[in-house]
Formats: C-alpha cells, sequence, structure tokens
C-alpha cells in the first residue's frame, strides 16, 4: 500500500492522548457522612497502582479512531502497474515560422534564417512532428504536418530545406501577430492525436524588426502547453532609413509650385544620420537636377518636399547614404483628375436662388481627383451620347414622353436616376420612369411642418449619417411634400419616412437600374434640406451609389489589390499601367523601414508564452510517477471507507462510554 500524502501519518502520534488520559487519575469524590466530624482530622486518600489502565476497551477504541483519522487523511491506495504513455502520445509538435517579409532582404538574413531552419529541424525527435510556414501578409505553407510524417525520417529535414530554398524574401510587410495566431491554431487543431499533446514549440525565425504588425495578438487567448522559442536573425549593417509618401488631402491648399511632400525615417539603430533624397534621373543612376540633403538624427523622421519636375509628378525618388537600399525607391504616379457628368432637367434658370439646380450645382464634387460638371437640359432635350456618359440622372419636374421612354431604357441597362417631384403633377412621368400604368402622386402641405422620422441608416443613401453624431435629422422643416401610394409598385424599398409615416425616400428597381424618388425638394419652398449640413454628402452617396467611388487612387502598398488590375501587379514595387490607361504606383509598407530590433520580451508582455525549463528525464519519471499515483488514488478513494469505519468507532466509543458512566454510580452506591 501507498500514500498519497504520507505526512499525514504524523498525526497518528495523537493516539498518546487517550493514553496520557486514562493514566492520570483524579482524587476520588466518594464521601462518607457523619454526624458530627469535629473531633476529625482530615486526610486525603491515598491512592495506589497509579500506572494501571482502566476501562481498556474504551481506550483501544479511541487510539483506534484516533489511528484511522490520520490513515484516511493520508489517501491510501494500492499500486497498479499501470504504462507510462508511449512515444506516439508524448511526440511533440513544431511549426517553424520564417519571415519572408521585405526588411528581410537584407544583406546576410535570408542565409542565416536559413540555417536556423535546418538547426530546428535537426534538434525534432524521430516520433515528432513538424511544419514550416512562411509568412509576410498572409501564412504560406513550405512543408505541413502530414507531409513530415509522410517523408522517410532520414529525408525530411532535406525535403524542407529544398521547399524552402524555392521561397525568398519577399516585398510585403510583416504581420508577426496574424501569423503566431496562425501558427498556435494550426498546434491546437481538433485532431485525435491532440487529446494527450507531447510537447507543442513555435519556432519564430525574423528580424523582429519594432515595424512588424502585432495587430490583434495582444487581446489574443494563447492556448494552455504551447512555447514560442525565438530565433532572431541579425543584420550585420544595421543602418537603415526609408521613404513614405505624404498624400496631400483633396481639400488643401495647392501651392504655386507643384511639390510632392515624403518622410525620411532613419531606424534607431543606424549609425547614419545625414542623406540626400531626389528624382531618379531617366538614365537609371544618378538624380535628375540637385538632391536634397537632409540630417535625420537615429530613431527620429523629417519631412521634405520636392519640387515636381517639368515632365510631370510621375517618376521615382531616390534616397542615398544608405547602408541597405531595399526602401530606398519612393514610387510616385501623378494624380490623374477624373470628370464625371450628370444630366439634370429642370425649367429654372442657373442663377434662380431658390430652385433646385442653383443648390444642385454647388454641392457636386470639384476637387484635384474628381470633377462633375452638371449639365441642365430643357424637359424635351436629351441626346443619346449625353444619356450613354452621363453617370447619373436627376430631375425635378414633368418631362416629355419621349425623353421619360429614353430614361426608362437608360435605367433598365442599369442606370440611377433621383427624381424629385416638385409637384403633384409629375405623376406621369414617374409612371413613365418606372414603366408601369399609373401612379398615385398627391399635395400634402402640414399645417406646421413636417420632420424626417424612421430612417433606414443601412441603405447607401444614409449609410454616412449611421454614427449617432451625425443620424440627427429633425432640424430640417419640411413645408410640403408629395404623397407617394406603394401599392402597385413592386420592389419598392423606403429609405426614410416622415414623421407622418409616409415615405419621404424609396428606391424602386428598374431592370438592372434604379430610380430614387425624393418625395420632397431641396429648394427652400419645400423643405431646409439644402441649407442644412447633410445635403452635400446625400449628393455625394447618391453619385457613389451610382457610379461607384471616384477611381482616383494612384499610390498603393505592396500586397494591396488594385482595381482593374490582377494581384501579381502589387507584388512588388515599381509604376504600372491599369487597364483603363491609368498609370499607378505601388510602394513598401512604411513599418518595413522600421529594422531596430524588438526587444525579446515584448511579445511575453503581450501574452505569448515563452519558453518553458526543460525538465531532465528523472524529473520527467517522477512527475509521470506522481500523476499515475493522483490516478490511482483518485479512482479507489479509500479515504472514504476509512472515514466510514472511524465514524462507526466513534459512534460505538460514545455508546460504551455513556454505559460506562451510568454504571459507576450504580457500584458506588452498592458498595456503600
Amino acid at each position: 500500500m501507498n500514500f498519497l500524502s504520507p505526512f499525514f501519518l504524523v498525526g497518528a502520534l495523537a493516539v498518546a492522548g487517550p493514553l496520557l488520559f486514562h493514566l492520570i487519575r483524579r482524587t476520588t469524590r466518594h464521601r462518607s457522612f457523619f454526624s458530627s466530624v469535629m473531633f476529625l482530622s482530615p486526610s486525603p486518600p491515598r491512592l495506589t497502582e497509579r500506572s494501571r489502565f482502566e476501562h481498556l476497551l474504551l481506550l483501544i477504541l479511541r487510539c483506534l479512531a484516533l489511528a484511522l483519522l490520520a490513515f484516511g487523511f493520508s489517501r491510501p491506495f494500492w499500486r497498479q502497474t499501470v504504462p507510462l504513455a508511449n512515444s506516439s502520445a508524448e511526440a511533440g509538435r513544431v511549426v517553424v515560422l520564417v519571415d519572408i517579409s521585405a526588411s528581410m532582404r537584407r544583406t546576410g538574413l535570408w542565409a542565416q534564417a536559413q540555417d536556423r531552419v535546418a538547426a530546428v529541424l535537426r534538434s525534432v525527435g524521430p516520433g515528432d512532428r513538424a511544419a514550416v510556414f512562411t509568412f509576410s501578409r498572409q501564412l504560406t505553407p513550405v512543408v505541413s504536418f502530414e507531409a513530415w510524417n509522410a517523408a522517410p525520417a532520414g529525408a525530411r529535414v532535406d525535403l524542407a530545406m529544398a521547399r524552402l530554398a524555392s521561397a525568398a524574401p519577399g516585398w510585403e510587410e510583416a504581420r508577426l501577430g496574424d501569423a503566431l495566431i496562425a501558427a498556435a491554431e494550426t498546434l491546437t487543431e481538433g485532431s485525435t492525436e491532440n487529446r494527450a499533446p507531447g510537447p507543442r514549440q513555435i519556432y519564430l525565425i525574423s528580424d523582429l524588426k519594432a515595424g512588424a504588425r502585432l495587430g490583434t495578438l495582444p487581446s489574443y487567448d494563447w492556448p494552455k502547453g504551447i512555447e514560442l522559442m525565438l530565433e532572431p536573425v541579425k543584420a550585420s549593417r544595421p543602418t537603415n532609413a526609408g521613404l513614405q509618401l505624404i498624400a496631400d488631402s483633396p481639400d488643401a491648399d495647392q501651392p504655386a509650385t507643384p511639390l510632392v511632400r515624403m518622410k525620411v525615417s532613419n531606424a534607431a539603430d543606424s549609425t547614419h544620420e545625414s542623406f540626400k533624397v531626389g528624382w531618379a534621373s531617366s538614365a537609371g543612376s544618378g538624380y535628375l537636377g540637385s538632391p536634397i540633403d537632409l540630417y535625420v538624427p537615429p530613431g527620429q523622421s523629417r519631412v521634405a518636399a520636392l519640387p515636381i519636375p517639368a515632365g510631370g509628378g510621375t517618376g521615382k525618388i531616390v534616397l542615398s547614404g544608405d547602408d541597405e537600399d531595399f526602401d530606398n525607391t519612393l514610387y510616385v504616379a501623378a494624380v490623374q483628375k477624373q470628370h464625371w457628368s450628370v444630366l439634370y432637367w429642370g425649367p429654372e434658370s442657373a442663377d434662380d436662388v431658390h430652385a433646385p439646380r442653383y443648390f444642385l450645382e454647388r454641392a457636386l464634387p470639384d476637387n484635384p481627383h474628381l470633377h462633375v460638371t452638371l449639365l441642365a437640359r430643357s424637359p424635351a432635350a436629351a441626346t443619346p451620347a449625353e444619356l450613354s456618359e452621363a453617370k447619373v440622372f436627376i430631375g425635378t419636374d414633368a418631362l416629355e414622353a419621349a425623353v421619360a421612354d429614353s430614361l426608362h431604357a437608360q435605367l433598365l441597362a442599369g442606370k440611377t436616376m433621383l427624381f424629385a417631384p416638385r409637384s403633384a403633377s409629375s405623376a406621369a412621368t414617374l409612371a413613365r420612369l418606372l414603366g408601369v400604368p399609373s401612379v398615385s402622386l398627391a399635395e400634402v402641405a402640414p399645417a406646421d411642418y413636417a420632420m424626417f422620422g424612421n430612417i433606414d441608416f443601412q441603405h447607401p443613401l444614409f449609410a454616412p449619417f449611421a454614427d449617432p453624431h451625425y443620424s440627427d435629422f429633425t432640424k430640417i422643416h419640411v413645408w410640403k411634400y408629395r404623397r407617394l401610394a406603394l401599392d402597385g409598385i413592386a420592389g419598392a424599398q423606403v429609405a426614410a419616412r416622415f414623421d407622418r409615416g409616409d415615405p419621404a425616400v424609396v428606391e424602386i428597381p428598374v431592370g438592372q437600374g434604379r430610380l430614387i424618388v425624393w418625395l420632397t425638394g431641396w429648394n427652400p419652398g419645400d423643405s431646409q434640406l439644402a441649407v442644412s449640413s447633410k445635403f452635400v454628402p446625400l449628393i455625394a452617396a447618391l453619385l457613389e451609389e451610382a457610379a461607384g467611388p471616384a477611381d482616383a487612387a494612384s499610390q498603393f502598398t505592396v500586397g494591396e489589390s488594385v482595381p482593374g488590375e490582377p494581384a501579381a501587379r502589387s507584388a512588388q514595387p515599381g509604376l504600372f499601367t491599369a487597364k483603363t490607361g491609368r498609370v499607378f504606383a505601388v510602394n513598401l509598407a512604411a513599418s518595413e523601414s522600421r529594422t531596430e530590433p524588438r526587444p525579446t520580451d515584448e511579445l511575453e508582455r503581450y501574452g505569448a508564452p515563452g519558453p518553458k525549463r526543460a525538465a531532465n528525464a528523472a524529473q520527467l519519471k517522477a512527475q509521470a510517477a506522481q500523476l499515475q499515483a493522483a490516478d490511482a488514488e483518485g479512482r479507489q478513494k479509500l479515504w472514504r471507507w476509512i472515514l466510514g469505519a472511524t465514524l462507526l468507532l466513534l459512534l460505538l466509543e460514545s455508546a460504551l462510554a455513556g454505559w460506562t458512566a451510568r454504571r459507576a454510580p450504580a457500584e458506588a452506591s452498592t458498595a456503600g
């Protein structure tokens, strides 16, 4: 028999207590009364046989109860022969993460990384499972657990290194946090072998730069039993400075001399601080004109502005004075302004300050990226070319039947039109636009005013106002509106209602296009909408819903998807031409220039489990034996039977003690 807590056996020494109590005898309590004791001198009774035990059965029961109590608390169990976990259950799982982000292109880093991978894989035991992944913006498998197991034990390392040789550092940024989380999830996948896992380790082979993005890693709940082993590689030449373009806001004032602004950042561990920046010459070496001298201390950044050369703002800017040149080139594509047209039908003139056209022209965007022209036409005029080129149609009055039918055909083809009838007489035009026989449109003039009540902020028109700071439409008073009966209009979606329950904004599908009906005008005669802060964002949302966002972006980061281009176009820096003829630039992410090493304990502060102290074979054997003992004791639970026997002994002892106490006075009275 064995004991899980043998130190409780010391409690068996408590049996000395009953022995001592049974040996100690007090002065007798028996007294004899005489008529007069004045002539007698008191004398204490003399005790004999002090060492004699009395009530031996009680003594045995009490000692046995204490001994059983100590025996039960020591948690005894019968040792059973249970084999230790076999090698397959003890087999470890290892994930090797190899950084192939742009900063790993520095001199000597990739060769170091390959050597570290080979060293880690050679340390993997024959029964362990290993997998190799590369990461930058996303995780890419090189060797899976299944491929590792399928290969012969002696050829596994060679297989992994041969596959890794086909990989190389690219130009994307390092998303370290996403890679670590994906590796941890790979180690804890729901397979049967994970029910009794052996060691689970992640080996991170990277330059561990400060610019690596951690993403959601600080809030990630790491699974238990995973170790993160850091294998950092170090550059022989630490100085690194990088270029980053600073884009001007579309609303910013344009300087008299066009400039390109950039930020030059110097790594914290750099040994250089003097650099030159300028436009690269078309010959491929040297500068176009005189470069700018910059003084950038380590760990700091400076903003510089270069005049745009006479040939335009498309080209590349080069930084010199740096040890590593992987991030010393900045590609710049000149912003190409887009021109859109909007067809408008209304009877008013351009300078009528009380008409919808006056406010609409001033709400259309005009910035360095986009210019929208309003083409105002009479209710009977519209050429096929104008209808084809216009991004959106807007009408506020009744149209000729031929124009309405042409617009209906454009709607069927996928165009979008905003119709805001100024009176109920536009019902016939609305019916032709929808392609239905008739619609019911009635004038409503509230006694005081109406307001916008129920608004669907999920609708694209009102999505910009979904934030509670901007969702208040109650300050816009509506003096009059039109009531539209939606019966018989298929697919009508009410985006907003007035406080009286009548529809205010309705979207109706027409073929592949849609007709948006505003049942109150934005002119001051109908409502206060045009003079509110909501009008310009509403017109911008209408244009975006009708024609999509303005395709004015000319700068992208490596790895980003470029509209209208295959993904391979954004796989490396450079200047590219889209299918539409637009030139765009792709550059490195600014985070890749922050190459100073990250503190090795920073990942642990964010919750990543560090390496555990390895236990020797004797410790592992002792731990396994302890686990087996605890398991055997937990299954047998002998202490329950021992405590039950102790309770029975105590009940028997109590009954015997009571019987002895009652018997003693009876014997004393008989003797007297």
